[in-house]
């Protein structure tokens, strides 16, 4: 993976985790470099951002300092979800993450041609959750 989208994926992720940048930039801004989705790992503190072509590169994520937690619980993925969608006062990307993680999420995928992002537990549980519109 060239130098460009390697920085564009490290500057998205950041812009994330300094709430730089919302959930639909960060989409936007892969898009137009041909990226077609990320997974994020909570238990590993790693990003990964793919290409159509297989090609891939990862970044390190903050650590989350809680353990995922062993069940998982959909309707607070969504309460975290939606608060995120909403922007309410008060969130962040970070909160999120921890949020996610203590009900259960142990990552997720997000794919950009899909309009969806699939939230996944420890016990191979899901959520998809379909981009707004």
């Amino acid at each position: 993976m060239d130098d460009h989208k390697k920085a564009v994926a490290k500057t998205c992720l950041d812009g994330a985790e300094n709430n730089t940048m919302t959930f639909p930039q960060i989409v936007t801004t892969l898009m137009q470099t041909g990226f077609e989705g990320y997974a994020i790992d909570f238990r590993r503190a790693l990003a990964t951002f793919y290409m159509p072509d297989g090609d891939l590169v990862d970044v390190p994520t903050h650590r989350i300092d809680d353990p995922v937690a062993p069940s998982f619980d959909a309707g607070r993925i969504q309460a975290a979800i939606r608060e995120a969608q909403q922007l309410v006062p008060g969130y962040t990307y970070l909160g999120f993450c921890k949020k996610a993680a203590s009900a259960g999420c142990a990552g997720y995928i997000v794919s950009f041609s899909g309009r969806r992002a699939l939230y996944i537990g420890r016990t191979a549980e899901t959520h998809v959750e379909q981009f707004p519109d």
